[in-house]
Parts: structure tokens; C-alpha cells; sequence
């Protein structure tokens, strides 16, 4: 079972509306943004399945006390929701999407060599019974997350080719593609400020 995310992208008026106490306001359901799961992305801003070992941006900050009362009432029903936080577009803006990860990845990447001899990427995996019988760890709890090995470190198994490899914030930008946009035009009417994701995850 994998973990999936949920919540809104708000916007901040100038003033509070009639029989409400905050002036942040629900714009659109996060769902209708973020197509899939990626725990890269969730890692990268979040800290959420954080295999990649990204320096999370917004970790754990919890519901806002000023959430919209739409908000507030449909993260209420989640009941089970975990990892909440929120970020502003601001915020945003000032990442280095340069910026690497803290370690390798803690997932194994692997390639296989096309008759050109190039490398084609296949995938990145915790676990893998080739490469764990390789290096000597014959479960899974012997490699899922247990540690990383050197960047760059590089193993040739019975055809294919595994790597050690330590990710940039850039790779995860095509998750967030849908999301960022909607909220870099909001901004242009809220202010960069005033335009937030709040999220919250789920089994």
C-alpha cells in the first residue's frame, strides 16, 4: 500500500468574507493537479517517503490555524491523514531546483546498454534480488532504506547495470508542473504571498 497526497491550493483576499474568520479562501482541489504519485516530489518539498534524501522544504508545519473553512472541513474527514504541512508560492519561487539531494539515493537506479552501447535508465527500485544477492543481502530489510552507498558507485549484474545516484530538486519539477502553474496565476492576482498549497497524505 503507498502513501498518496491530498489538499488545496488557497488564496489570501484583502478582506474576510461575511460569517467567516480568515481571509484565505479554497481555490482548487490539489487532486485535480497532481496526477499520480511521486515520492520524490512529496520528499523533495515535504519530507514525505523520503528515499531521495532531500532537505524537505516544508516539513511537518501542520494545518494552518487561518485554513479556509472549506479547508479545515474536508482535512477533518480525512481522519487517518499524516505529514501535514503547507507552503506559499513565494516560498516557492526562492528554491534552488539546483540543488541536490543530501545523499544518494537510497534506491538502487538501473540501466541496460543498447547496442550502441548507450545506457537506457529503466528504473530505481529499494530492493532488487539481482543486486541484493550481489552485494551480499539476501532480504529485503538488508537494503530497503538501510543505507546508501557511495555516488557514482556502479555494479554490473548478469546484463544490467546499477548505479548509485544522488538526485537535483529539477527532477521532480514535471510533478508539480499542473500545481505550480495555477499557483504562479494566482499569484499574479494575490501576490506571491497570498497563493499557499496545503497538503496532507494517506495510505
Amino acid at each position: 500500500m503507498g502513501v498518496d497526497i491530498a489538499g488545496w491550493i488557497e488564496c489570501r483576499q484583502s478582506f474576510v468574507l461575511e460569517g467567516e474568520d480568515t481571509p484565505w479562501q479554497a481555490a482548487i482541489d490539489l487532486q485535480l493537479l497532481f496526477p499520480g504519485r511521486s515520492y520524490d516530489a512529496f520528499a523533495c518539498l515535504f519530507g514525505i517517503q523520503n528515499y531521495a534524501n532531500f532537505r524537505p522544504v516544508a516539513a511537518e508545519r501542520g494545518l494552518p490555524p487561518d485554513a479556509s473553512p472549506q479547508v479545515r472541513e474536508e482535512y477533518q474527514r480525512w481522519g487517518e491523514a499524516f505529514g501535514t504541512s503547507w507552503i506559499s508560492w513565494a516560498e516557492i519561487k526562492a528554491i534552488d531546483w539546483e540543488e541536490p539531494a543530501e545523499q544518494p539515493d537510497a534506491r538502487i537506479h538501473w540501466y541496460e546498454q543498447a547496442e550502441d552501447g548507450s545506457l537506457v535508465y529503466k528504473g530505481k527500485a529499494a530492493w532488487d534480488r539481482d543486486f541484493a544477492e550481489a552485494v551480499g543481502h539476501s532480504l529485503i530489510e538488508g537494503v530497503f532504506g538501510a543505507r546508501t552507498w557511495p555516488e557514482g558507485q556502479e555494479w554490473k549484474i548478469k546484463g544490467k547495470i546499477y548505479r548509485s545516484e544522488r538526485l537535483r530538486r529539477k527532477d521532480v519539477l514535471s510533478s508539480w508542473k499542473a500545481a505550480f502553474q495555477v499557483m504562479e496565476a494566482l499569484a499574479s492576482n494575490y501576490g506571491d504571498d497570498g497563493v499557499r498549497m496545503i497538503v496532507w497524505f494517506y495510505w
